[in-house]
This record gives structure tokens, C-alpha cells and sequence, in this order.
């Protein structure tokens, strides 16, 4: 209860900032005068911050290559325009500055430069994901009145000078914020979430010049690989290793596993955040894995499943044996057992492609829509160990002993053999090459591709993949006009056995099932082959995506176009977008 009337209280003040003035509030009322007294002021206040994070169901849209669903998103659906674009809003950042101007009202020293840590971070985070979207973007770093016209029509500012703002902000943020959660399931900010942020934010920006043809990469490369090793070092965060599958697990506790999670949303049943949709239901599920994606997986003793004869036309139970143990505790898999219960449930093809998602898949009672208490991860010790290992690959200074601090503790954790710097640099998988055309070639380019499996499948489903093909130029590697969005590779007609019991459960059949199988499916209605009568599921075998994808444009999003004219054009729109009014 005390938690809900604080959030009550805290709205009721955000409101009488933001919508009113100040001169003529009743002297009684809460003005910046008589506010941010104290420590508790000053965390009510910064407590809204924590609505700019991600929510666990944002995530679906951003969909790639490596997984597809029934609502693509925006990007891969070719609806973004500048005349219904949305994501330019700029009122939380108000009230970020709001009190990083007035927290000095505040004499507890220790209070206020923890708290003045709180909004620096999420200062840095705003612009970050703004440049990620936009680009170049003003930047603001004060509240603006009625008097600041000037400002208040500014151009954009480059997002090298932004992008400089915010790392000194992330930076600044750490050496502020305290080094343990105030909460135990690591949800409020800490430095280590400072440095981790810091690392993913530059890496961003700098593989994002390098790969776009920008200039001062290295830079930001240098800044993530600082931060991170820092991180590394320091932090005390290790990979969750508890259990038979730590990695399974991990995602799907209500308490977030805090041996690894830096940061975390909290979800249960007795605060406001009741639920979220993650951890959907496994009986009608549809989102599913791309045949591309399962072929990233390394076969259990390091050697590549893509370097195995007729690799092309596996099917899935002989696809899946011997495999990196990540894949079992990702995709439904021959003998999947879900949390809670005692039998098999099989792959029925439900799913689009036939890979099924069993990541955050809980136990039956947390099944279905908003039913999920699941803690969500936003930040792991994982992702910071990866995003050294590839800053270090990109600037070329990568050593054997800098994949041992990193990719390979985490493959240790997934009980698979070391990463060699020397063997993957002199043998590059000509499938991930494929995969990823743009990686140059050079004396790296075999140990970026590998970085680049671990980072695809020990962060799948995390939010990530979509921004990670954005800042690498694979844009197209997203659409299935480019590449198909092919699964499961059928033989053809017949009965199969999908939950490893020895008895066929699924008929694929051409006109009439004649089988006792409790599972049927009919070609070309409920499953379409890309051979017509055999070949590779078609995830979406009546839609085409990504005709009019365009390099020089689509990596950016448009400015709004009522933007544009609110500010006489000063605001200058992003190559290649139209937004269709004069100034």
C-alpha cells in the first residue's frame, strides 16, 4: 500500500509541474521552493524515471531475422512515416532536467548526488535511444519557458556532440550512484548499471560508424571496451550458473537471478506492475524461430553444425541432437518438459516456422496473456562481457586472454569448449560470412563472426537483435524478400515423431490424413513447404516484406512531419524521408 500511495502522490505532483504555472499555484501547493527537501522528495520524484525502460512486451516489435511473428513491426512492415511517427516525445526529459535544476534544494549531500546520478542516467539513456531512432537530435540540458524561444526551435545537434553528452552523462552517473540496489531484485540503478549501459550505448555508436562509413569510430569503441573491462573487473557480477540449466531458468524467475542481473523490472501480484505477457502461453503460441537462427547453434564439441553433411535438409529431431545446450533450453526440443509438469509436450508446428520458443516459458499457472510475474532482465553481465569481447574484435586489440575474461565464461556456462582466437581467425565460417556480408576481411573478421553467433543466440529474444543488425549495415538480412523466412525442413508427407517417444503424434498430409495421429496438418492451408510438397516451413508464405528497403534511409527514422512544421523547418529531415508539407 505504501508503494501505491507514493506512485499516487508522485503523479498528483508530476502533474502540477508539468501542466501548470508555478507563479500562480496557491501558496500551500507544492512548488520548487518548499519541494526536493530530502532524500524521500528526491526518490519520488526520480521513481518515474524508471517508466523509460523497456516493458517485456515491447520487445515484439522489434522482430529481425532470427525470429518472426504475427505483427512484425514497424521497420520490417514498411509503415513508418513522417507524418504518423510518434516516438518524438520529449516530456520525460523535462522533468530529468526539471530536477537535476532544482535537487540543490536538498542539504543531504550524500541524497542529493545519488539522486542527481539517478536523472544523469536516465538523462544518457533518453538521448541514447533518440539517437538510435533519429540520429542527430537537439540537446537540452535545462527546463525551457515561455522566454527560451530560441531554444525552443532549436536545430538538431550532430549525434557525435550528443552521443559525447551522453557517455560523460552515463560516466558521471557512476561515479555518483551507489554500488549495491536499493532493492534486492536489483531494480533501481546502480554505478555497474551506469558502466554497463555506458558499454552498450558506445559500442552502438561505434560499430555504428565503422560500419556506416563515419568518422571517429574507434573512439566509442575504446569507451566500450573501457567501461566494460571496468565492469568486469570490478563489479562483482558473474555469470548464474546455479542448476542443471542456468540459463533456462534465469528467465524465467519471479526474483531476478542478481548473480548476473544488473538491472531488472520487478513483476507480482501485490504491486502496480502486476503481469506481463512474456512468458506466453506454450499451447498457443505462435511467434517461432527461423531456420537461420538454429543454424548459428554450434554443434556440442565446437565444431560448426553448417560444416555437416546435408546439414540443409535435417529434420528437427536430428537437427537438434548434440547441439550447443542453449538451444534445448531456448527452442522446444524432442522431450521438452515445461516448468511444473511431469510429461512431453510436443512440437505441434504450431508455431511460425515450427521452431517454438521456450525462453521465459514458466510454469502452466503464468500461461497466456498478462499472466507472467516473472522478473525481466534489462541489462546482464552476459551482454556486458560481449560487448567487450566485440569493442576489442572491432578495434583490432583483441587478445586469447580477452575472450577468456569474456565469451568464454560464457560458454563455459553453456558447457561448451573455449573460443580460440587463432582458430577462428584463420578458418571463418563461410555460413556466418554469408550471414553477415558487411564484416570486412581482415585479420578479425573470423573471431567478429563467431562474437556474432554468441551475442545471436545468448541474446535472443532480449530486445537486441533488430539495433545489432542496425548498427552493423544488415539491414536487409531482416526482410523476407532478401531472405526467406524459412523453418523446419520436412521430407515430405507422412507421419513424424516430435516429442522423441518413438510413436509418430504429426501428420503432414496432402488431402486426406489418414493416420491416428492427434496432430494433422494439411498442405497449403495449415502449413505451406517451400518445395510444394516438401522443403522448409514458410513462415509467411502469402506476405512479402522489405521491397522498398533503402540503405541510405531506412536505418533512421523520420522526424514527425508536424515537428517540421512547428519549428519552420529548422528541424531538418532525416535522407530519403518525404514528409510532405511546405514551411
Amino acid at each position: 500500500m505504501k508503494a501505491i500511495n507514493k506512485i499516487i502522490i508522485l503523479g498528483m505532483v508530476v502533474a502540477l509541474f508539468n501542466s501548470c504555472d508555478l507563479t500562480l499555484l496557491p501558496e500551500n501547493a507544492v512548488t520548487p521552493e518548499n519541494y526536493f527537501q530530502n532524500k524521500s522528495d528526491l526518490e519520488l520524484w526520480t521513481n518515474q524515471f524508471y517508466t523509460l525502460l523497456d516493458e517485456p512486451d515491447a520487445s515484439a516489435g522489434t522482430n529481425a531475422d532470427d525470429m518472426i511473428d504475427k505483427g512484425m513491426g514497424q521497420v520490417i512492415e514498411g509503415t513508418r512515416s513522417a507524418a504518423s511517427e510518434t516516438g518524438w516525445s520529449w516530456t520525460k526529459l523535462r522533468h530529468i532536467n526539471y530536477f537535476l535544476q532544482h535537487s540543490s534544494n536538498c542539504d543531504d549531500e550524500t541524497a542529493r548526488n545519488q539522486y542527481n546520478g539517478v536523472a544523469q542516467f536516465f538523462r544518457a539513456y533518453f538521448y541514447f535511444v533518440k539517437v538510435r531512432r533519429y540520429g542527430d537530435v537537439p540537446w537540452y540540458d535545462q527546463v525551457l519557458g515561455s522566454e527560451d524561444q530560441e531554444l525552443l526551435v532549436k536545430a538538431r545537434d550532430s549525434r557525435e556532440f550528443v552521443m559525447n553528452q551522453v557517455l560523460k552523462d552515463f560516466q558521471d552517473a557512476a561515479t555518483s550512484l551507489p554500488t549495491k540496489s536499493t532493492e534486492t531484485r536489483n531494480t533501481r540503478v546502480t554505478k555497474w548499471a551506469a558502466l554497463a549501459f555506458a558499454s552498450q550505448a558506445a559500442l552502438y555508436e561505434g560499430t555504428y560508424r565503422k560500419y556506416h562509413g563515419l568518422d571517429n569510430y574507434e573512439k566509442y569503441l575504446e569507451i566500450a571496451a573501457s567501461t566494460a573491462r571496468q565492469f568486469i573487473d570490478e563489479s562483482g557480477f558473474s555469470l548464474y550458473k546455479e542448476g542443471t540449466e542456468p540459463y533456462r531458468d534465469m528467465f524465467c524467475a519471479d526474483n531476478a537471478k542478481t548473480t548476473e542481473v544488473v538491472l531488472a523490472r520487478a513483476y507480482n501480484f501485490e504491486g502496480l506492475q502486476l503481469s506481463h505477457s512474456v512468458q506466453f502461453s506454450i499451447a498457443n503460441l505462435q511467434m517461432g524461430f527461423t531456420r537461420r537462427f538454429m543454424n548459428h547453434y554450434l554443434m556440442a564439441n565446437g565444431t560448426r553444425f553448417t560444416d555437416k553433411q546435408g546439414y540443409e535438409t535435417m529434420f528437427y529431431t536430428d537437427e537438434v541432437k548434440n547441439r550447443d545446450p542453449r538451444l534445448q533450453q531456448t527452442v522446444l526440443c524432442p522431450n521438452y518438459i515445461q516448468k511444473g509438469e511431469t510429461t512431453v509436450t510436443a512440437n505441434d508446428l504450431t508455431a511460425y516456422c515450427g521452431y517454438r520458443p521456450i525462453k521465459f516459458v514458466g510454469t502452466k499457472d503464468h500461461d497466456g496473456a498478462a499472466k507472467s510475474t516473472s522478473d525481466w532482465p534489462l541489462m546482464r553481465a552476459a551482454e556486458v562481457y560481449l560487448n567487450y569481447a566485440e569493442a576489442k574484435a572491432e578495434l583490432g586489440t583483441l587478445k586469447q586472454e580477452d575472450l577468456d575474461i569474456s565469451i568464454n565464461k560464457i560458454r563455459e556456462r553453456a558447457k561448451m569448449p573455449d573460443l580460440n582466437l587463432t582458430d577462428a581467425n584463420s578458418n571463418p565460417d563461410p555460413y556466418l560470412a554469408a550471414c553477415y556480408p558487411n564484416v570486412e576481411q581482415g585479420a578479425n573478421k573470423g573471431v567478429i563472426l563467431e562474437i556474432r553467433r554468441e551475442r545471436t543466440i545468448e541474446l535472443v529474444m532480449e530486445g537486441l537483435r533488430q539495433w545489432d543488425l542496425f548498427r552493423w549495415k544488415e539491414g536487409k538480412q531482416m526482410f523476407n524478400h532478401y531472405v526467406p523466412y524459412y523453418g523446419i525442413y520436412v521430407p515430405g508427407v507422412g507421419t513424424y515423431d516430435m516429442d522423441g517417444d518413438g510413436k509418430p503424434d504429426l501428420e503432414i498430409y496432402e488431402t486426406t490424413a489418414t493416420s491416428q495421429c492427434d496432430n494433422k496438418k494439411k498442405l497449403d492451408k495449415d502449413i505451406y513447404l517451400s518445395n510444394g510438397t516438401s522443403g522448409y516451413i514458410i513462415g509467411f508464405p502469402k506476405v512479402t516484406y522489405g521491397k522498398d528497403w533503402k540503405e541510405e534511409r531506412d536505418y533512421l527514422w523520420p522526424i514527425p512531419a508536424d515537428q517540421r512544421v512547428l519549428t519552420q523547418g529548422i528541424l531538418t529531415q532525416n535522407p530519403g524521408w518525404e514528409d510532405g508539407l511546405s514551411y
